[in-house]
C-alpha cells in the first residue's frame, strides 16, 4: 500500500527551492572552478570557531544543550537584549518553519514579495496558508506595499527581506522602522536580516515588541552555513512559544562551539565585511567590463542586469555552468532579467571574469 499524506501535503507538489551546486556537479560530471551562485561566505570561517568546533567533536557522543544557554547570553550582550528574547535554531531557514508554524493555520493569509526568498512561500504554504505576493518596487522589496496588502487582506504575517535576498537591495533604518509603526492589528512582522552585518545601518526596533520577530544567522558574514544556525529576537512570551513547536535538540554541540566562537571574533567579522565589499566592486567591474549593469548591494552578492529578460539570463547561468561558474538568478520577472553573484576569493573571481564573456556569447547568439 502506498501510504496516505495527510491532506496539506498531499496537494503539494514535490519540489525543491534550490538545486545545490553538488546536484550540478555530478549532473556535469566535474567539479565547479567557482562555487558564486549560493551566497556562502567563500572567505570562511575564523579560524578561532574552527578551532571550537574541532575541539566540541570529541563530545559529538553528547547532544547540543537544547536551550543553547551559553550562546544565547553571549548573543543577548552583544545585541542588548535579555536571553529571554532569543531563540537559537537551525539557520533562518528552520527558525522561519517554527514562526510559521505557530502563527500561520490552514487560510490565514501571509503577505510576502513576488519573487523573494522562496523557502518561506514553501514553509506557507506547507502549513496550509494563503499567500499574497507583493510586486517589487525598483529592485527592492516594497514595505508600504505589504502593509496596505496586509490591512486589505488581514493577513496574520508579513515577511520582509532586509536587505534583500534575491537582489541586494536595501531599505534604510527610517524605512523599515515607519513600516513596523503601520502594522495592522494582530499582524506580525517577520523580518529576515540573513545580511544585517553588510548593511550600512539597521532598523531600532524595541525587543519587547510582539510585532516583530527579527532573524539572524551566522551561515553568511561569519562562514558557517554549514553548520546550520541562527536566531530568533523577539517578545519573551513569543520566543518562548517555540519551545511548544522546535526541535530541542536540532542545533548540535559544534554549531554552537563554533558560533560562540565566532561572535567572539569582531576582527575577524571586521575583516570579512571589508573583503565581501571589495569582491562586490570587482563583481560590479566584471560586470561592467561586459556591457551589464550591476544592481546596488547590501549584502555578499551582486544582482547584474543582463539587459534582457529571464530567458536570456537562464542562458547565460547555463553557459556559465558550462564554463565551470556556479551562479543563480532571480526566478520571478522582471527581477529575472538578472544573473546573482556571489562575493568569494580573487580566483572565484578570475574565473568569473574569464567565463562570463563566452557564456554572454554564448547566450545571445
Amino acid at each position: 500500500m502506498t501510504p496516505r499524506l495527510a491532506p496539506i501535503p498531499a496537494s503539494l507538489l514535490d519540489a525543491v527551492p534550490f538545486v545545490g551546486p553538488e546536484t550540478l556537479e555530478r549532473q556535469r560530471g566535474a567539479p565547479f572552478r567557482a562555487r558564486l551562485g549560493a551566497n556562502e561566505n567563500g572567505f570562511g570561517p575564523p579560524p578561532h570557531a574552527v578551532a571550537a568546533m574541532q575541539a566540541a567533536a570529541a563530545e559529538a557522543w553528547k547532544y547540543g544543550d537544547p536551550t543553547s544557554h551559553d550562546l544565547r547570553a553571549a548573543l543577548a550582550a552583544h545585541l542588548g537584549c535579555t536571553p529571554d528574547h532569543l531563540v537559537v535554531g537551525e539557520g533562518i531557514d528552520g527558525l522561519l518553519g517554527l514562526a510559521v508554524r505557530l502563527l500561520v493555520g490552514p487560510g490565514d493569509r501571509v503577505v510576502t514579495s513576488l519573487g523573494g526568498y522562496p523557502t518561506f512561500d514553501f514553509h506557507v504554504a506547507g502549513f496550509g496558508g494563503l499567500r499574497h505576493a507583493v510586486p517589487y518596487r525598483d529592485d527592492r522589496q516594497d514595505p508600504e506595499g505589504l502593509i496596505d496588502a496586509a490591512r486589505d487582506s488581514g493577513a496574520r504575517v508579513i515577511y520582509l527581506c532586509n536587505p534583500d535576498n534575491p537582489m541586494g537591495g536595501w531599505h534604510a533604518p527610517a524605512v523599515i522602522e515607519a513600516a513596523v509603526a503601520a502594522l495592522p492589528d494582530g499582524c506580525v512582522l517577520l523580518l529576515d536580516e540573513a545580511y544585517a552585518e553588510f548593511a550600512p545601518a539597521l532598523p531600532r526596533i524595541d525587543p519587547d515588541d510582539p510585532r516583530v520577530l527579527r532573524f539572524r544567522t551566522f551561515s553568511k558574514a561569519y562562514g558557517m552555513a554549514g553548520a546550520r544556525i541562527g536566531h530568533a529576537l523577539g517578545a519573551p512570551d513569543l520566543i518562548r512559544a517555540f519551545g511548544r513547536v522546535r526541535n530541542h535538540f536540532g542545533v548540535n554541540r559544534m554549531a554552537q562551539a563554533g558560533a560562540l566562537a565566532a561572535l567572539d571574533d569582531p576582527a575577524w567579522l571586521a575583516r570579512t565585511v571589508a573583503q565581501v565589499a571589495a569582491a562586490r566592486d570587482r563583481i560590479a567591474v566584471i560586470a561592467r567590463d561586459n556591457g551589464l549593469d550591476p544592481l546596488p548591494s547590501a549584502t555578499n552578492f551582486v544582482s547584474i542586469d543582463c539587459g534582457g529578460n529571464g530567458a536570456l539570463s537562464r542562458r547565460v547561468l547555463a553557459g556559465l555552468a558550462d564554463r565551470g561558474v556556479f551562479a543563480r538568478m532571480p526566478w520571478v520577472a522582471p527581477q529575472d532579467r538578472c544573473i546573482r553573484i556571489s562575493c568569494g576569493p580573487d580566483p572565484e573571481l578570475d574565473a568569473l571574469a574569464e567565463a562570463l564573456p563566452g557564456a554572454l556569447a554564448a547566450a545571445r547568439g
